[in-house]
């Protein structure tokens, strides 16, 4: 299936804030919209953005009202989650991309916003894996994931550069970039919201996961067919997490043992995840990932 770009932004752009997940401060969707705003963009925050309903930002019903108003709104451009947390699965199933197949636009978020990026690509639309409405606030215009981020928004696409790991596969790989939070992906293994692993460049992160379990989601990969299907690998950040020993090594060097019969390129330790370095990346976007020698490039050639 061909992945579809939604258009980049002007200044002018209408975007909407939602939460389909987890609940968040208010006080970070106000900054979030005000440093969106300072961009020259329109922004709006959904009428449940804001809400509560145990641990989510209010019921499934709300949350999906909320998303859907956005994505059926044709003058909308962008769609920014608020934060991840755990929700989006509920809604997966229930969306309808009728109206937005005729005004296509951007989704943005990360960590359990997987689970919507995933529903994405499954209709053939590309969207974005990046920082949401904390780091918007609490970070500074001239951080660089923030500047990235404006930067793809406004259809100026970087070129990302970051140092060599010693685990790293070194090679060239064109591909589709797919992934996320590698425990919200294997959530949906079996479903029809699965990545698919054929021509994938995939990216993986988490935060809060033990080492075996990462290693465990490694191995469904792995007997799954997945991994031996895959154009290149491109391992993030995992972070918040007490080493346990329970694998006899550090994790980066467990799960460079589970790929390391296959001949494709492999990068260690790219600034993506659970921290404030998290390149914005594309899902869906076609790109060239080359591991060489000195360091490694992750090229959009969308």
């Amino acid at each position: 299936m061909n992945i579809q770009l939604p258009s980049f932004l002007q200044k002018g752009d209408e975007v909407v804030i939602v939460s389909p997940s987890s609940k968040i401060d208010k006080e970070f969707l106000k900054r979030a919209k005000k440093r969106l705003e300072s961009w020259g963009l329109k922004v709006s925050v959904g009428k449940y953005a804001g809400g509560s309903s145990g641990r989510y930002a209010g019921t499934v019903r709300q949350r999906l009202q909320d998303l859907q108003s956005a994505m059926d709104d044709p003058k909308v451009k962008a769609i920014l989650c608020s934060r991840g947390g755990y929700g989006a699965v509920h809604l997966v199933d229930k969306i309808d991309f009728t109206a937005f197949r005729e005004h296509p636009k951007w989704l943005l978020g990360f960590s359990d916003i997987t689970a919507l990026h995933n529903l994405f690509q499954k209709n053939g639309y590309a969207s974005l894996h990046s920082l949401m409405a904390r780091h918007l606030s609490v970070e500074p215009e001239e951080d660089p994931c923030v500047a990235y981020l404006k930067d793809i928004l406004f259809g100026n696409l970087p070129v990302y550069t970051c140092e060599k790991h010693k685990l790293n596969r070194q090679g060239t790989a064109e591909g589709i970039l797919r992934g996320g939070n590698m425990a919200v992906a294997c959530g949906l293994r079996g479903t029809p919201y699965d990545i698919p692993a054929e021509g994938t460049i995939l990216f993986l992160e988490d935060v809060s996961e033990r080492p075996h379990a990462i290693e465990r989601m490694m191995y469904n990969l792995k007997l799954g067919g997945v991994l031996e299907k895959l154009s290149g690998l491109i391992i993030g950040q995992f972070t918040e997490y007490e080493e346990d020993c329970s694998l006899g090594k550090e994790l980066y060097p467990a799960l460079a043992d589970l790929v390391k019969e296959y001949d494709y390129p492999v990068c260690f330790n790219f600034p993506v995840g659970h921290v404030t370095h998290n390149l914005p990346l594309i899902n869906g976007a076609k790109v060239e990932l080359t591991v060489g020698k000195k360091n490694v490039e992750l090229k959009f050639i969308c």
